[in-house]
């Protein structure tokens, strides 16, 4: 494949793993790429300017100006010169700046200028990278469209082993020259539910036993909230059917729809399901409710209080006995015990082309946090394990696997 009269632009950050972009860089420039790199000031302390200007036969820039004669440098060409913009190594620091659109050196102003495709290779210990705030950043990057080169497991340069070590040069050559010459983005879902018609429920229902009291449970709806964000993202249009919450949706072009009881759902639900192309039912619905609800509010005697339930509409299992052969169905499963043979059943059962498995055994998942730990269960006993990270990025492995189904 040819690189010849590529435009690669490398923004280089502080880490050692920088002395591996010298690699790169030869790489790219024995291929007659044309190679410029930007550098933040502390990459400098790991490898030097003159180094990589040597190497790629160009100035290295760090500082929007020129010495002390009054010059500048134009970030604003530079981010539009590029055909390909490469973060490598993406510090921590870099990563939660470049999700904020925090502006403070010349390599983050050319980020924020770029006008071509952007990739980011992240390096940094273990912890770091797994840090929640870190995983924040990395998801909320991708949702602009940004592409993660993940770091693999390794030896690191704490002396630790595990993920956060930065890809080799030759396997960033090859994502560069990958993308160059044949315009795929790996592990980019952005664009691939274009013109897909999708319905997500999220929170609770309550269901009412008086005026003033009612029968819910712990959802937040933040799970819910994030798939119709991520899937917005991925080009769907999409309706969010939500239980009482104090959310509001992240985009604008998100369609809500406000329900209180399971009743009211199930309403919401039927009515729009035959025109969906894919139905994602996160949404914790209540699975009793009083056969009476009081006209006024009951008051306390002294008496123990009885009130009688009964099971609320199956929703999911009435879509699924609904659906269409062109359909996607996924519902979520929430177990405490025998958490995967349950949620299997419950995939059979209700007609389902997958299943999301959330366990309440899983320290730090489940309701109200804003983290998730799930397992993706697909029709032919496809099973996938995700680890503990920010429902945003669950939302965007959820619409990754479906992307996939579809």
């Amino acid at each position: 494949m040819d690189l010849s009269g590529k435009k690669m632009l490398i923004g280089v950050c502080g880490s050692i793993a920088a002395y591996k972009i010298a690699l790169l860089v030869r790489l790219l420039v024995k291929e007659e790429a044309e190679v410029k790199v930007v550098m933040t000031a502390s990459a400098q302390e790991f490898i030097t300017p003159l180094t990589l200007s040597v190497l790629s036969k160009n100035p290295v820039l760090s500082e929007f100006t020129k010495e002390n004669n009054g010059g500048w440098h134009n970030h604003v060409e530079l981010g539009a010169w590029a055909d390909v913009y490469l973060v490598a190594p993406a510090t921590a620091n870099t990563l939660g700046k470049m999700a904020n659109g925090i502006c403070d050196n010349f390599l983050l102003a050319v980020y924020l200028s770029a006008k071509c495709p952007v990739y980011f290779a992240p390096a940094m210990d273990l912890d770091m990278y797994n840090h929640p705030s870190t995983q924040a950043s990395i998801s909320k990057l991708e949702g602009y469209g940004n592409v993660l080169i993940p770091p693999e497991d390794g030896e690191l340069a704490s002396g630790l082993v595990g993920e956060g070590r930065m890809v080799e040069p030759e396997k960033l050559y090859e994502v560069l020259n990958t993308h160059l010459n044949r315009s795929v983005k790996k592990k980019s879902k952005v664009g691939t539910l274009a013109g897909k018609k999708v319905l997500v429920t999220a929170g609770p229902t309550y269901e009412a036993i008086d005026p003033v009291r009612f029968i819910g449970n712990h959802s937040s709806g933040k799970m819910g909230f994030a798939l119709a964000d991520a899937l917005t993202r991925a080009g769907a249009s999409v309706t969010l059917v939500s239980g009482p919450t104090s959310l509001k949706p992240a985009n604008a072009n998100i369609d809500l729809v406000s329900v209180v009881s399971a009743e009211d759902m199930l309403n919401a639900c039927s009515e729009r399901f035959p025109d969906q192309d894919i139905v994602i039912m996160s949404a914790a619905v209540a699975d009793f409710t009083p056969v009476e609800v009081a006209h006024h509010k009951i008051k306390k005697n002294g008496a123990a209080l009885s009130i009688e339930l009964i099971p609320t509409v199956d929703i999911l299992k009435e879509l699924g006995s609904k659906k269409t052969k062109k359909q996607v169905l996924v519902g979520f499963a929430l177990e405490t015990e025998n958490e995967l043979e349950h949620a299997q059943e419950k995939l059979k059962k209700k007609n389902l082309d997958m299943i999301v498995l959330n366990s309440l055994n899983d320290k730090g998942a489940g309701f109200g946090g804003d983290q998730n730990k799930v397992t993706i269960i697909g029709r032919g006993n496809n099973i996938a394990e995700y680890k503990l990270k920010p429902k945003a990025a669950v939302a965007k492995d959820i619409v990754n696997a479906v992307s996939e189904l579809i």
